[in-house]
Formats: C-alpha cells, structure tokens, sequence
C-alpha cells in the first residue's frame, strides 16, 4: 500500500502525509465496523462477552489491532483486535459462531457496496492519486481518495478474512457449516493455519510467488468495475 508510495516521502512530504491520512481514515473504518460488527451479532445471538468488554461501539480505540493495522497499511492486509466471544452462550450452537464469523466481512463488503452505489451514481468519484491532487488542498478530491481507499480495503479486508485459515473469520465460518464428522479435519487444519498464514505472507511480500495475489487480484478487479 503505502511502500509503493514511498518516493513521495523524499519528493513531497505534504501530499506523503495527506496519503498517510487519506489511507488511515479508510482503515479505521473498516476495521472497526468489521470489529463491532463481530461483537453486535455475538450479542443478539445470546453472548454478552464482547458487551461487557465494550466493543460494542464504533469507537475505534476498542478494535484497532497496533500490528494488523500497521500491516495494512503498509502492506494492504492485516486485521483488527479479535472479538471475544464464548460458543457456549450463542444460540444455534456451532452455527451461530459461523453467523458471528460472517458478520465482520459482510459488514466490510455492505460498506463496499453502498460507496459503490455512490460511485455509480455520481456523488463520488474514483480518486485522482497523482501528486497534483495530494499535494492541493482540495478537500473534495481528497473525499474522493478517501472513498476510493476505503471501498478498496473493505474489498480486501473481506477477503482476507474469508481465507479458511486461523485465526482468520473464515476458519470460524468452516466449522460452522461443515458436517459434524469432518469437525476434527477441520479443526486438525485450524491449528496449522496460523503457520499457514505467515507462510503465505511471507511468499507474498518477500519472493514473487504470491498467494495472496491470487485472492486479491480478482477482487480488486471487480472493484475497479464496479467503480467505473
């Protein structure tokens, strides 16, 4: 994200930090309507753990992650503070931690789609990430990138999350669905997926093999039709 951008921190200080600030703000919202809406469903769905430590809120001193949101913006990935939650008081069982799984990358996708709808309509524009833009104090421009950046990251952010991997949302979601004699598969293959996780990172930023681009691209794709 931001180290494809990192010429404009020698050559333009100015429009570097209104980049910082543009991706920042569209971090801090996905992350925490991601986060809060983990904790939102845990609570209809009968557990008040994530009530009680208040992380129902839109707050986001209470969901920002100091290492997942560096990450992600540095590198386009990453995550927020994981909601607590405790199966034994959800309704639905294993089911409704599937549902609680689910809520933070819908929330992250519902965002996409209604700054889509505004994209389409006209009341926003794809930004204009040229250093003329960044470096003027244009504030609708700068709404404009905003916008951009944030329906980019929740695209990402949901699909991410949705990677069938621990402790992402998605290994929640797996053994919420699957028939009930392939729960030790599953759950044999949950206790790798941390290592598989940073495995995949690695691959992605460090040699040009590139997992995650292979999640990411066709994503990206569909989000720049989308804003067209």
């Amino acid at each position: 994200m931001l180290l494809a951008q990192t010429d404009l921190l020698l050559d333009d200080p100015f429009a570097f930090f209104v980049l910082i600030t543009c991706i920042s703000l569209s971090l801090i919202i996905g992350i925490t309507f991601h986060e809060a809406s983990h904790a939102f469903i845990a609570r209809k769905l009968g557990d008040p753990t994530s009530m009680r430590l208040g992380r129902i809120t839109l707050n986001p001193k209470a969901h920002l992650d100091p290492a997942g949101t560096i990450m992600l913006l540095i590198l386009g990935f990453g995550w927020g503070k994981p909601v607590p939650v405790d199966p034994r008081n959800l309704r639905f069982g294993r089911q409704g931690l599937a549902i609680v799984s689910l809520a933070g990358p819908a929330a992250n996708v519902l965002i996409a789609l209604g700054l889509a709808l505004l994209f389409q309509v006209g009341l926003l524009e794809a930004g204009d990430f040229s250093r003329s833009e960044l470096r003027t104090l244009n504030i609708p421009a700068w709404v404009n990138i905003v916008a951009t950046y944030c329906f980019l990251l929740n695209l990402i952010l949901a699909a991410f999350n949705l990677l069938p991997l621990g402790p992402l949302d998605g290994a929640g979601i797996l053994s919420g669905i699957v028939p009930r004699n392939w729960l030790h598969l599953v759950d044999n293959f949950e206790r790798l997926g941390l290592i598989l996780l940073i495995l995949i990172i690695g691959l992605s930023v460090l040699t040009d093999l590139n997992p995650l681009g292979f999640v990411f691209q066709p994503v990206l794709q569909f989000g720049a039709f989308l804003m067209r």
